[in-house]
């Protein structure tokens, strides 16, 4: 029996405009979650935000399993959700803020909890850095600075199976070996991970070279984006859409040696990485030119964790899965070394990225982030 078959919880759809966007022209507020509560005790002490860039995160998987242990869990969609394409950090920070302060002044939070998940991580890394160490309100005005400088910082900051940021997670997984951006099937193949005279296994010299080629494709494009930008403004036209081929190449997808866990390989989470990598479908297939600069470019994106792990100095947990094929074990090792937190903990739970196999999964991350907490608080 699944855990919302068995559970008593209550749920409050919260609906709430932010400071530089009241509602959307059909009506809709910008900012959109679910509150998950226990039936008994509906405004807990305790209680959790969970948002992503763009997933939906209003039903996420483990609020229904931590509600048992007498938290509160709050799925938080900003403005972006299912618009990857037009992301901006500053806005989704605001929006982010007003879920923030309503668990504080209005579902009678004393305690708030960051939770960073999966794409989610470097997200809400990047709020909690705001809310401490503010630096994006120097860049803004009028509305959007003020509220950027009134962001309440959470008290603990947890990360599940997180990676370092955008940027980082799309150049490990981008495949180098394309000569022609406006061709997908253009293929060097001498840096071609699907060409098996290259491996797996991989040499470490292939892996080195791999890795030089990966962030050089990253470079590449960014470099592109600011030329045809300038390009488009000088013609009065703001942006463009573009689209990116082959994404789905992490070495790691085809061999087990590389960063080992307990993941089955091949495998990414599109399936066979093989096929995957030659289908529409994975981070950024389509974006426009200020939001890879904004969101995926190494060299550009303010969405990269480290940056802004350092700043964070709250109690911090993080957790990763056994069986990710996607987040690795070096991703939970980055984000534990990146903390400026003096107590800070790494632990391992059993399972794939999103613990979607089974319900003891789920439960038994719920019961470690509720105990880690349970001896803090």
């Amino acid at each position: 029996m699944s855990a919302l078959a068995n559970s008593k919880f209550e749920r409050l759809f919260v609906a709430l405009p932010s400071p530089t966007m009241p509602r959307s022209g059909p009506g809709g507020h910008p900012c959109q979650g679910v509150y998950w509560t226990p039936r008994d005790q509906l405004r807990p002490r305790v209680a959790i935000i969970a948002a992503h860039y763009s997933v939906d995160f209003s039903e996420h998987y483990l609020a229904p399993y931590i509600t048992r242990h007498g938290i509160g869990f709050l799925g938080w969609n900003t403005r972006f959700r299912g618009a990857d394409d037009i992301f901006r950090l500053e806005p989704a920070v605001i929006d982010l803020g007003v879920g923030v302060r309503w668990l504080k002044e209005q579902a009678g939070a004393e305690v708030v909890v960051i939770l960073g998940n999966s794409g989610g991580g470097s997200l809400m890394a990047a709020y909690q850095a705001e809310a401490k160490a503010p630096s994006l309100a120097s860049e803004a005005d009028g509305v959007a600075a003020e509220a950027l400088s009134e962001l309440v910082p959470g008290d603990y900051f947890v990360t599940l199976a997180a990676h370092a940021g955008r940027p980082d997670v799309l150049t490990s997984w981008i495949d180098p070996s394309v000569t022609d951006e406006t061709d997908p099937t253009s293929t060097d193949p001498t840096i071609d991970a699907f060409d098996l005279r290259n491996g797996p296994p991989f040499s470490d010299e292939f892996v080195g070279r791999y890795r030089d080629a990966q962030r050089a494709r990253n470079q590449s494009i960014t470099d592109w984006a600011k030329v045809e930008l300038a390009r488009l403004e000088s013609k009065n036209a703001p942006d463009r859409v573009f689209t990116l081929f082959r994404v789905w190449a992490d070495l790691r997808f085809l061999d087990p040696r590389i960063d080992p866990s307990e993941r089955p390989t091949p495998r990414c989470y599109m399936g066979d990485p093989a096929i995957a990598n030659r289908r529409m479908g994975g981070l950024a297939r389509a974006t426009t030119l200020k939001t890879w600069l904004a969101m995926w470019s190494l060299e550009c994106s303010p969405c990269r964790g480290e940056r802004h792990l350092i700043k964070i100095r709250e109690p911090a947990l993080v957790i990763q899965a056994s069986r990710d094929v996607g987040v690795f074990p070096s991703d939970a090792q980055g984000l534990i070394e990146g903390l400026g937190s003096k107590d800070k903990v790494m632990q391992s739970a059993a399972g794939g990225h999103f613990f979607e196999d089974s319900d003891s999964e789920r439960e038994q991350v719920a019961e470690m982030i509720a105990q880690w907490l349970a001896a803090r608080i």
